[in-house]
Order: C-alpha cells, then sequence, then structure tokens
C-alpha cells in the first residue's frame, strides 16, 4: 500500500474535533501514525488560531474514494456542505500525499501545494515522515523543514492527548 498522509485541522471547538476527526479516521482506518500538534494562525482569512497535525494511514481506497469519504467525515462533523476553502472550520481533512502520485488524480491534486507553502503543514508531516521524499521536490521532507523561511508564519507545538495518551507534548 502506498505512503497515505493527511492534514487534519480545526479552527472551532478546535480539542473536540481534532479528537472526533482522529476517532473517525481509526474507525474506517485502523491504526494511524500520529505527527505531533501545531497552533498556527489562520492562512488566507481573519479567524481563530487552528490546530494542525498529519496522520499516516495505510488504505486500498482510491485518491477519489478516500477524498469522497474524508469530506463526508468533514460533513459528518459540522462542516457545511459549500464551505469556502478560506473560511473557519470545526473539521478539515486533506489528503497531502498518496505514495508518489502526482498532477490531478480522481479530482485530487498530489502532492497538495500547501505542503511546501505552509509551515503548518510541512512541520509536522516533516516530524512524522522526515525521511519520505517529495514527489515533485525530490527533497525529504526534514530536508524542506530546514530550508523552510520560519519567519514567515507562527507555529507553536502544542500539549495533546488522544485516547489517553499524549500524541504531542509543548
Amino acid at each position: 500500500m502506498p505512503a497515505v498522509f493527511l492534514g487534519v485541522g480545526s479552527n472551532i471547538e478546535r480539542e473536540r474535533y481534532i479528537v472526533a476527526g482522529l476517532d473517525a479516521l481509526a474507525g474506517l482506518f485502523g491504526e494511524l501514525a500520529l505527527s505531533p500538534v501545531y497552533d498556527s494562525q489562520a492562512i488566507g482569512f481573519q479567524g481563530q488560531p487552528f490546530l494542525n497535525m498529519v496522520v499516516g494511514i495505510d488504505t486500498v481506497l482510491s485518491p477519489g474514494a478516500l477524498s469522497r469519504r474524508l469530506r463526508h467525515i468533514e460533513v459528518e462533523h459540522g462542516r457545511p456542505a459549500k464551505a469556502t476553502r478560506f473560511s473557519p472550520r470545526q473539521l478539515d481533512i486533506d489528503i497531502l500525499t498518496y505514495g508518489q502520485l502526482t498532477g490531478t488524480v480522481e479530482g485530487v491534486e498530489l502532492p497538495r501545494p500547501e505542503i511546501l507553502e505552509n509551515a503548518f503543514v510541512l512541520r509536522p508531516l516533516a516530524d512524522l515522515a522526515g525521511g519520505q521524499r517529495h514527489p515533485l521536490a525530490g527533497k525529504s521532507y526534514a530536508e524542506l523543514w530546514q530550508a523552510y523561511d520560519r519567519e514567515s508564519q507562527s507555529l507553536v507545538r502544542v500539549d495533546f492527548h488522544w485516547r489517553g495518551r499524549p500524541i504531542s507534548q509543548a
């Protein structure tokens, strides 16, 4: 199975919806690989700060089927079906990478461009899969994070627990 990484975020009742998202993902995919959780500013709109993390899953779903399943989870947890991209959200789950696939595959842009643009995506991905290479940039996520302009976006690691165990410590 290909390595699949998902970005998970929330800026409305943040802890509640991150936990709900992780529970839903574990219910569908079993064991999850989890990055630390980070507090970050809203990007692209004025809004409350987000909690963000990256989750690694194993799946046999195609990119399109996975995207539809993730959208269903978001809507089940309060995200309006017609929500705009730059808006507050209870739960946001995006496919970041799907193995080494590139381009638009079944309506999903791979790898997700935000990996190279936003600290709240790149840092947790580097934490979780630092040795893996970005399919287009050819550099590891750890190398990309080392070269990232860290002054451009505020990012703070936070304490976070899921299912009675710490998954992130400040």
